[in-house]
């Protein structure tokens, strides 16, 4: 069944110019981009995007990261999206994250790690409501022959 899930490319991919391959990763999978945006994360917002971790000593650190420059939010959508991204992206933590995995490749600190996905269907839901707005978001058909 297809689903969709939210996910973000961190300042740290726009600074090192990985926007690009990170993104034909999930592509070459065969994911659909339904939506798609350069930003800039306001504190309010990166606050509410983090509100389950406003008790943990590293919130402030998360705030902090998500909003010192733009970021790139997508939508993708595919068959259990959630739980393929996720794999895709890797462990959170770079040192358990395996090479092949987005963050086992691309990612050295857990403070500046470069990608976030939702970690549920539920979570997806709240996320895409947070940073698009439904007429962002474009479910078009890909079986469309492109004449050549």
């Amino acid at each position: 069944m297809s689903t969709r899930c939210f996910s973000m490319l961190k300042p740290g991919v726009l600074n090192r110019r990985l926007v690009g391959e990170v993104l034909s990763r999930f592509e070459k999978k065969g994911l659909k981009i339904v939506g798609l945006k350069l930003m800039q994360i306001t504190p309010e917002l990166a606050q509410k995007h983090y509100a389950e971790h406003k008790e943990k000593p590293f919130f402030g650190e998360l705030v902090s990261y998500i909003t010192s420059g733009p970021v790139v939010a997508f939508v993708l959508q595919g068959d259990d999206c959630v739980t393929l991204v996720r794999k895709m992206c890797g462990a959170t933590k770079p040192s358990e994250a395996n090479p092949g995995t987005i963050r086992g490749d691309y990612c050295m600190h857990t403070n500046y790690n470069i990608v976030h996905a939702s970690d549920s269907d539920e979570s997806a839901e709240r996320e895409i409501k947070l940073f698009f707005k439904p007429e962002e978001l474009f479910d078009w058909d890909d079986t469309t022959p492109i004449p050549f």
